[in-house]
């Protein structure tokens, strides 16, 4: 008798570690990701080095940042779904055009139904979670976003960037504005950081400050139709973006659930991770390590 209830004992201990939640962090980049293994969520070659730290269990998401948002979100819901369904959850990162992309799927997918998944990889795909069924949208605690491109860039519609690089037309600033409802977030929230390193080229052609790839508007998270001039409180004639929800001098408000977490007030970031976790994601890796867990 005495080993039969050892053994349920057992059996039970086991059925509740089974059951035990995992986090995850997962890193959706940006444009120009053609160098790295599109599905391989171990690769972290358009970020920097594997082997830093970048919050828990850290997943790479790996979108092919050339194609247009609407042919490559299915790789971001497949991750998703993988790892934010269930008992898991996730926190997201994403950097420039990865925040159109987890923009567009919370925004036109993140209420619909989507399969139960375990986080386990096997054969290329990941597997169903112990009991299958589906749920209501992700499991999502927070996202962070990096020099955030959804508001686009003017680089875009001058046509800086290849014309030959489909994303580049969803990367203009009136198509990305208008791609899908901003406001809607499914109550997830954005802490936007953003970067003001920018040089003569990019100063040329984006309002306000900018990190040399995207400006304030967008990588602060303010609504509207088009690019507003923001800028930093030293800086003249130039409205100032606003650091938390609240509205920006002269008036332009940030989409729901939207705030500036980290303004760069001394002009040191820029936009570009440098093979080394770089540029304004230092900062948004930073947190995930402090905070992610």
């Amino acid at each position: 008798m005495k080993r039969k209830l050892l053994v349920a004992a057992a059996l039970i201990l086991a059925g509740a570690t089974a059951a035990v939640a995992t986090n995850y962090s997962l890193w959706i980049n940006g444009r120009n990701n053609q160098n790295a293994q599109a599905g391989n969520y171990a690769d972290f070659t358009y970020w920097g080095p594997a082997s830093t730290a970048a919050g828990v269990n850290k997943i790479s998401v790996n979108w092919d940042g050339f194609n247009r948002v609407a042919d490559q979100n299915y790789r971001v819901r497949d991750a998703l779904d993988c790892y934010c369904t269930g008992d898991n959850w996730c926190y997201v990162a994403a950097h420039s055009a990865g925040n159109l992309q987890i923009g567009y799927a919370l925004s036109l997918y993140g209420g619909s139904a989507r399969p139960k998944r375990n986080g386990v990889v096997s054969g290329g795909q990941c597997q169903a979670a112990a009991g299958g069924g589906t749920q209501t949208g992700w499991n999502i605690k927070w996202v962070n976003v990096a020099a955030g491109a959804a508001g686009g860039s003017e680089l875009a519609d001058v046509g800086s960037w290849a014309v030959s690089d489909p994303l580049s037309q969803d990367l203009k600033t009136a198509t990305a504005r208008a791609m899908y409802d901003h406001n809607q977030t499914r109550a997830k929230w954005f802490y936007m950081y953003t970067g003001a390193q920018g040089v003569w080229y990019s100063e040329l052609f984006m309002p306000g400050e900018d990190d040399q790839a995207v400006a304030y508007h967008s990588a602060g998270g303010t609504a509207g139709s088009g690019g507003r001039r923001l800028c930093n409180p030293s800086v003249w004639f130039c409205d100032d973006l606003t650091s938390g929800t609240a509205s920006n001098e002269g008036g332009s408000v940030k989409w729901a659930n939207h705030t500036v977490q980290f303004r760069d007030s001394s002009d040191q970031y820029n936009h570009y991770t440098n093979g080394n976790w770089g540029g304004v994601v230092g900062l948004v890796r930073a947190n995930m390590v402090a905070n992610a867990q």
